[in-house]
């Protein structure tokens, strides 16, 4: 017996584990796709293909599915598979609800392709706009209005007007979305879509007035109009939209503060709230705890919105959530700096403590550096110059050459904003000039060749700089040490710079021309020339462009030198016959000019030829004019001028690029509307809030809903805010004291029993009606004490006297 028991015992196990295997094999069927097993969907082979079509026509959902998943596999590896639609839109209205979305997925792919054939699905998609489920009716109009087929505008109108007066929030959501599509698909729309755009307007629901705010924008943005009697309502719904709707808004309503309210005025010793229009000080205090948001777009949109229209004494609120945005993500990081930078342009000043938090680090992108190296460069002040001078000098080290030519030319910018740092600069700058790399080399040479112009173009600049000449920071000592080291400099802009700087400050005045010195002429300008004529062959245009006029300028100060003018003859015949005719042109031009000095240089001829008759010659002080007056140069120029069309928030900002479809920021009003215009009844009356949404199946009141229902009266102990359900209650007078309270409610009590005794009447006794009446009077009275405050709040909402029940 025990031998078939064991036996009887094992067969049974066997079974069972057999069943629980092919039971747990069946559920899980469905999970190879979302668990990475989707590696089976796309396998494409002939046989999977030719079986797709059986699957849909299946009666089973777990091969409808199978199938639509594989299909929509496809589709993601770019294969054309509009073979099938026929059979997927009769599966457009299968229950599974799965299924339902990857119908609904592969019709909005190929609609286009197969438009008749699409139209078969319109009849079930207007069902489905009265469906119980307010997820289907939302789908249905989603993939309706994304059929892009004209000739169902009407029909798409209908629809999306029928959906914005839903109950659900969510479906008059969708229908808000559906109307830049339709708008897009037809035009001629246009006057009905505004219409049900200025209906939901009226929403009362966060959820949906986002996606409101998206078709305005879309279809409508010079019709700020509709806003006016809305603007309040909408300032006080900002916080509890939802975070993308937030952007859409704020934009919005930035728009119209610049179209439609009066510019804020800032009085000359504080701004006060009285300097600003109250609506536009109801934004601003809606939109400020925005700046605590987890979405880095809504924190730039709100630093947007305070950037253009607070008082620069409320520009300080942008700051910290700014730099907290700075170590969000590298992507955010560039974003934010490009704000920053902007804001920095104008006031630098409010960033200028936080140096510390822009400091070049090694691992940051070579935008990021760069934007980095601008806003340190603003920065610099009398107070934190030495610090930032040391970061300056790291950066040269760097290997990004962006950044080294930023860090060089800062240099620079410190030098001129901060007279007491002129020196360390100075000094920083020429030991850059030994450098074995061309980029710190170029870049020296370019900033102290503007160094040097800002020094030389001071009064007694020259004459100090004589007396000085010791000095290796004096500015004819930078120039002469520079032209010493001509041959290592072998940018092209760099050398021309050189090269300039010597023929534009070679004059000498106490050069004698003792021992072959040319008289008038530093010592060390012909050398110069020299070793320039050596390579003229084969420096570039604009190097040959600066020999040349280096040339003519030495021979003007001295035309008596013998050596000089042979050197100037030799690169004036080199110049005449060279492949740029930009380099001809000059020299033909400074031989005509030199041909009062020079004879020889205007013909060409030798220097004993007789000189042609005709023509204007100048004298040797008239050449000189034209040749030294007047040419400071080019001055390194300074951070860019802010570009009207760079403005927070557009992609012309961020890209450096002009992008379509970025929106100009509209001019301030000096006086704006009548602020009556933006009155509605709610700020005559506290209104009827609907209650904020939860979940998609929420049945709050829509735009279009009946108000007849009573609304349930639930008031809270505090201040009911924006979703506050606080209604109407029943018209009371006004009462002296709690006694009078307590028999006012004794007395409705009463009214109450009376008629429910009426109606009750033959199925109870009324004895013990009264008996339960009485002890629920009194359960009342003990209760009322601690009712009291609620009952204060309730009675604050009627448009009668408010109760104010007097406190023992």
């Amino acid at each position: 017996m025990s031998g078939l028991n064991l036996n009887s015992l094992t067969e049974n196990a066997s079974r069972l584990g057999m069943r629980i295997q092919e039971s747990f094999s069946e559920h899980t069927r469905d999970l190879a796709f979302t668990r990475g097993g989707g590696a089976a969907f796309f396998d494409t082979t002939e046989d999977k293909v030719k079986n797709i079509r059986k699957q849909l026509d299946s009666n089973s959902d777990r091969e409808k599915l199978e199938a639509m998943k594989r299909l929509i596999a496809m589709i993601s590896k770019g294969r054309n598979v509009s073979e099938f639609f026929a059979q997927v839109v009769k599966n457009v209205a299968v229950p599974n609800l799965e299924v339902r979305k990857l119908v609904y997925i592969y019709l909005l792919r190929y609609a286009d392709a197969e438009p008749d054939l699409a139209l078969l699905s319109i009849n079930t998609f207007q069902r489905d706009l009265a469906d119980s489920s307010p997820l289907i009716r939302a789908m249905a109009l989603r993939v309706l209005s994304g059929i892009r087929v004209p000739s169902i505008g009407s029909i798409v109108v209908l629809a999306i007007k029928k959906c914005a007066s839903d109950v659900s929030p969510y479906v008059r959501k969708a229908a808000a979305l559906a109307i830049p599509k339709c708008y897009s698909l037809d035009t001629s729309h246009l006057p009905s879509l505004i219409q049900i755009i200025s209906n939901l307007l009226r929403d009362r629901s966060p959820l949906s007035i986002g996606s409101v705010a998206v078709a305005f924008d879309s279809v409508c943005p010079t019709r700020l109009d509709l806003i006016h009697t809305h603007y309040r309502r909408l300032c006080r719904m900002l916080v509890d939209v939802d975070e993308w709707g937030q952007v859409d808004l704020l934009e919005l309503l930035t728009r119209y503060a610049r179209t439609m309210l009066p510019k804020p005025s800032a009085s000359g010793k504080e701004d006060s709230e009285e300097d600003i229009d109250g609506d536009l000080q109801l934004l601003l205090k809606s939109a400020e705890p925005l700046f605590q948001s987890r979405n880095p777009a809504v924190v730039l949109a709100v630093s947007r919105t305070f950037y253009y229209l607070a008082l620069p004494s409320e520009h300080t609120k942008l700051v910290h959530p700014l730099l907290r945005l700075l170590d969000t993500s590298t992507e955010v990081e560039r974003v934010t700096l490009t704000y920053i930078l902007t804001i920095a342009r104008t006031s630098p000043d409010l960033f200028a403590a936080q140096y510390a938090r822009f400091l070049v680090c090694a691992d940051d992108s070579s935008f990021v550096k760069a934007e980095k190296m601008h806003l340190l460069q603003l920065f610099v002040n009398g107070d934190n110059w030495q610090a930032l001078l040391r970061e300056f000098v790291d950066y040269v080290d760097d290997v990004d050459d962006i950044l080294v030519a930023g860090a060089i030319h800062a240099i620079g910018h410190t030098a001129r904003v901060v007279s007491e740092a002129t020196q360390q600069c100075l000094n920083a700058l020429l030991a850059f000039i030994k450098s074995r790399h061309d980029i710190v080399v170029t870049n020296a040479v370019l900033v102290l060749k503007s160094l040097v112009q800002t020094q030389l173009q001071q009064p007694q600049a020259l004459t100090a700089s004589a007396s000085t000449s010791t000095s290796t920071a004096a500015p004819l000592a930078i120039i002469e040490r520079i032209a010493y080291r001509i041959d290592e400099i072998r940018h092209p802009q760099a050398r021309a710079c050189v090269i300039w700087l010597v023929g534009q400050y070679a004059a000498d005045e106490n050069e004698k021309g003792e021992n072959g010195a040319a008289e008038g002429v530093v010592r060390w300008a012909p050398d110069t020339l020299r070793r320039a004529a050596k390579s003229f062959r084969d420096e570039t245009s604009i190097v040959k462009l600066q020999i040349v006029t280096l040339a003519a300028k030495l021979l003007v100060l001295s035309p008596a030198h013998r050596t000089l003018g042979q050197l100037t003859r030799y690169v004036f015949q080199l110049a005449r016959y060279d492949r740029n005719y930009d380099v001809r042109d000059r020299a033909r031009m400074l031989g005509a000019l030199l041909g009062g000095v020079a004879p020889a240089l205007r013909t060409g001829a030798p220097e004993d030829a007789e000189p042609e008759e005709g023509g204007v010659v100048l004298r040797r002080e008239q050449v000189r004019v034209v040749l030294f007056q007047g040419k400071a140069g080019v001055v390194e120029k300074e951070e860019r001028a802010e570009d009207e069309r760079e403005l927070l928030g557009t992609l012309t900002l961020v890209t450096g690029h002009e992008m379509h479809g970025d929106r100009m920021l509209p001019d301030w009003l000096e006086q704006g509307i009548e602020p009556a215009l933006r009155d509605s009844e709610e700020d005559a009356a506290p209104p009827v809030h609907a209650p904020v949404p939860t979940a998609i199946g929420h049945t709050a009141r829509g735009v279009g809903a009946a108000a007849a229902q009573t609304p349930v009266v639930l008031t809270p102990a505090g201040s009911s805010g924006v979703g506050s359900p606080v209604g109407s209650v029943p018209k009371k007078g006004a009462f002296v004291d709690l006694d009078s309270f307590y028999a006012s409610e004794e007395e409705e009590e009463e009214e109450s029993e009376e008629g429910s005794e009426e109606e009750e009447e033959g199925e109870e006794d009324g004895e013990a009606d009264e008996k339960g009446a009485g002890h629920e009077r009194e359960g009342e009275e003990e209760d009322g004490s601690g009712d009291e405050d609620d009952e204060e709040e309730e009675e604050s909402g009627d448009e009668e006297e408010p109760l104010q029940p007097s406190h023992s």
